[in-house]
């Protein structure tokens, strides 16, 4: 399988974000995340592992039980299943996020 990033329309979510679902199977997807500068990821969590990777841009990345952390192009952070997570943006930032399972919330 392979995903042509330009083939993809990004689906508008809210405050400007936008989503992009690149390739996935039931066991693994990729996601590519834009977010402008301010916007905030609102605190949430899911049954999914998470790895986060910052292709461009800064955030303050958030989780439960920890301090935040200031994170930059190149960074990457990892969130358990079940832990609450958020981030807030300093500029325009991309991100790619990876999942195990599949979010299957996402494809619906």
């Amino acid at each position: 399988m392979y995903t042509e990033n330009s083939t993809i329309a990004p689906r508008n979510l809210e405050g400007g974000v936008t989503r992009k679902i690149l390739s996935y199977s039931q066991n693994l997807m990729t996601v590519e995340l834009h977010f402008p500068k301010g916007a905030v990821g609102a605190k949430h969590s899911h049954p999914h592992e998470q790895i986060g990777y910052i292709v461009s841009g800064s955030l303050i990345y958030q989780e439960e039980g920890c301090e935040d952390k200031e994170l930059h192009t190149g960074d990457t952070y990892y969130v358990k299943p079940g832990t609450e997570h958020g981030v807030v943006v300093l500029e325009d930032t991309v991100l790619l996020d990876i999942f195990t399972p599949m979010r299957e919330d996402f494809v619906k």
